[in-house]
């Protein structure tokens, strides 16, 4: 599963830069957007909120068997290695399961780690907008009776003003992305 899922985030780089290289176009201006969803509180939140702040935005679902909590681990390591920096910073972990992930189930499952980081959720199709907005992949598995997801393994890094500064990826170690972030929180 975890194979699966660096390979489709892989892919997802290359697609990314092949294009920004075949349209001379840079990827920048391609990822993220407004969105409308409802945070871990039940509260209806937009992108507008995050003004201002430097954010993480990772996508993934409550019962990801390894990829999710290991990243939202490695997120709430980093912003403990950031120190004070961290302050800057706002995490968005973002379902990709809303059929699963209501407001209560994300406040639940977000409480396991950093008190920063901000679960979010919504109708399935506010969550496959935010998606499209980031070029995010995911997708429903059967699973016997049940249901897994799929989804890419990224961590968008976006400015104070909503736009994509770089991404981190699911192998980098808080310590790889604390040194990433540094720099940027540093400057403004």
């Amino acid at each position: 599963m975890i194979a699966a899922a660096v390979f489709v985030t892989s892919v997802a780089v290359l697609l990314l830069e092949w294009r920004a290289h075949e349209t001379g176009q840079t990827t920048a201006a391609d990822i993220g957007g407004p969105f409308s969803l409802t945070d871990q509180d039940g509260k209806k939140v937009t992108d507008a909120d995050y003004a201002g702040q430097w954010k993480l935005v990772f996508f993934g679902f409550t019962y990801c068997p390894e990829v999710c909590p290991t990243t939202l681990n490695r997120i709430s390591l980093t912003l403990k290695a950031l120190g004070p920096l961290a302050d800057k910073l706002h995490p968005l972990f973002i379902t990709v399961d809303p059929e699963r992930d209501t407001p209560d189930v994300m406040k639940s499952y977000v409480s396991a780690f950093d008190k920063r980081i901000t679960g979010l959720t919504g109708t399935p199709a506010e969550i496959d907008a935010v998606a499209k907005a980031y070029h995010a992949f995911y997708q429903k598995v059967p699973q016997g009776n049940d249901y897994t997801m799929d989804h890419s393994t990224l961590i968008y890094v976006m400015r104070p003003d909503g736009r994509y500064e770089t991404l981190l990826r699911y192998d980098d170690s808080p310590a790889e992305m604390a040194e990433k972030l540094k720099p940027l929180l540093q400057q403004g």
